[in-house]
């Protein structure tokens, strides 16, 4: 009963740019628990460096931080790319693979039955952190930059950034192009440079990371899915009381289905902006892309034994 008297305090650091993509998340899941549980949370939301300024001492924090300090129990929850929780569990680098996901509703049955709150779940077997839901934080991926990738024979020998997933590796270095690994917060400079020529990325970051700033195109492609999840540290979720963790459960998948589709909507606003800017977007053809989804099957085939047996089959018969 005194569990249910106590208003606890949730610090949710947000570590990604943009920071609105995040922000809308955590307030949509702040107005849920405080609509469906009231009184009961406090939820602070807060940038790296508000968190480090208020309550780290002023030592800052990184990204790639926000999941020990979850285990640690220092934050309650936070918002991270699914490419990182990769690095506690590979079967998460299984949702970076070529023409996954059919289209949408196809994803959000995904992410939300059998294998979703499968792999959410499997981070608790190394840390103490609780997947909670599935964000987009900007959807299908495009490719930004100088080039135009109107065909697949366009990327052979092109400069290209990729994240550091060995599926998203692999799959362009099938392809023919000349992949450079980095964080997405560092496409836009090497761009500039000409480290690369073109680079993964997502709409919404367009113009939130200034690719318009050293992008002539935008090379519509959708080849996979660029994706976050809600965490929340383990030991904070025990202390609730079984119907508010029910709460907190269902509240991050509003917030997910909210934020999502608000992602969706981002697409044709960023698109309408930046053909007003001179910046071309290319849409890659249904013939093209189909071409793009044969050419990288064996990107299946080199991971077959890397992800856990059945997980990719159970991902594409959902």
């Amino acid at each position: 009963m005194e569990k249910n008297m106590t208003k606890r305090h949730v610090k949710w650091v947000l570590a990604h740019e943009p920071i609105e993509l995040f922000i809308r998340a955590a307030k949509v899941f702040a107005d849920e628990v405080n609509s469906r549980a009231p009184e009961q949370l406090e939820i602070e939301v807060m940038t790296m460096s508000e968190y480090a300024e208020k309550y780290n001492n002023g030592v800052v924090v990184g990204k790639h931080d926000l999941v020990d300090l979850l285990d640690a129990g220092d934050i309650q929850m936070s918002q991270t790319y699914t490419i990182t929780l990769g690095r506690i569990n590979k079967d998460f680098y299984a949702l970076d693979l070529p023409f996954l996901f059919k289209d949408h509703d196809h994803a959000s049955r995904v992410f939300e039955g059998e294998v979703g709150v499968e792999l959410l779940n499997s981070l608790e077997q190394s840390k103490k952190v609780k997947g909670l839901a599935f964000t987009y934080s900007g959807g299908f991926r495009i490719i930004p930059g100088n080039e135009t990738v109107a065909k697949i024979e366009d990327l052979r020998g092109m400069k290209m950034r990729t994240s550091f997933s060995p599926v998203a590796i692999e799959t362009f270095k099938t392809l023919g192009a000349d992949v450079v690994p980095m964080e997405l917060e560092e496409l836009s400079e090497n761009l500039g440079t000409a480290n690369v020529t073109v680079g993964e990325s997502t709409y919404p970051r367009v113009y939130a990371l200034g690719h318009d700033k050293v992008s002539k195109v935008i090379n519509h492609t959708e080849h996979s899915l660029f994706l976050t999840s809600i965490l929340i540290g383990t030991d904070f979720c025990n202390i609730l009381t079984p119907e508010l963790q029910a709460v907190v459960a269902e509240s991050a998948k509003v917030a997910a289905r909210h934020e999502r589709t608000l992602s969706i909507e981002d697409i044709a606003l960023v698109q309408a902006r930046a053909e007003a800017d001179g910046i071309e977007v290319i849409k890659m053809s249904a013939e093209e892309q189909a071409r793009f989804a044969e050419a990288t099957k064996v990107v299946y085939s080199k991971f077959e034994n890397y992800f856990t047996p059945g997980l990719v089959q159970k991902i594409q018969l959902h």
